[in-house]
């Protein structure tokens, strides 16, 4: 049930402490790196740890990636058209899930949600523009470029990639193949661009602000 002596989100600095207070007693729901994360038509889920990938298949069985769903930002069936619309849990996750009818009630959790949508938005475009570069190197290089404002946490040697990605992974975001990832990946280590450190996550160098 809804508080009513609830405060407003902009109070909080995390809004994963404005939700724990909203649902006091109702505990979040964890999935495993890997595993697949069940949807509801009515039902929103709100990442608060871990990072999520949202995919959907072509009718030939390629995958393609729709995006990475990062702390505070919601997912879920009621605010896309895709189909078939599927997450994964990228990393291991702490996942909230809220109901429509919920979020309509507390217009401050409205626009708590809307704010960290607009992010998805952001992101949305981002891919998009990244779609339209000609050359697989480009695109690779502006995938990761976007990856270093989502996931990105600074380090000593440049910034690194809280998330190990697979060259699968990295091939189904660009719409090319594995092995040319392999291929470009190794390309851009030999430049100096990015390096991979000892779990095999990608460090960023040298890499400028996305454009």
């Amino acid at each position: 049930m809804l508080q009513s002596t609830l405060s407003s989100p902009s109070e909080h600095s995390d809004p994963r402490q404005f939700l724990e207070e909203l649902y006091q007693g109702r505990t979040l729901q964890g999935f495993r790196a890997g595993q697949s994360i069940p949807m509801n038509p009515n039902d929103l889920w709100i990442v608060c740890r871990g990072v999520v990938q949202l995919n959907t298949l072509y009718p030939n069985g390629d995958e393609a990636l729709l995006g990475l769903v990062c702390p505070s930002m919601p997912f879920g069936l009621p605010i896309s058209l895709i189909y078939p619309y599927q997450a994964i849990a990228l990393s291991d996750v702490d996942l909230m899930s809220l109901t429509l009818a919920e979020l309509q009630q507390h217009p401050g959790l409205m626009q708590e949600v809307f704010q960290h949508l607009a992010r998805r938005l952001r992101q949305a475009e981002a891919m998009l523009a990244m779609a339209g570069c000609r050359r697989v190197e480009d695109r690779l290089r502006q995938f990761l470029l976007l990856l270093q404002m989502e996931v990105g946490q600074p380090s000593p040697q440049g910034t690194r990639l809280t998330v190990r990605l697979t060259h699968q992974h990295l091939a189904s975001a660009i719409g090319t193949t594995r092995v040319t990832v392999t291929r470009l990946l190794g390309k851009l280590r030999e430049e100096g661009w990015l390096k991979l450190d000892g779990d095999r996550h990608i460090i960023l160098q040298s890499a400028p602000a996305l454009v």
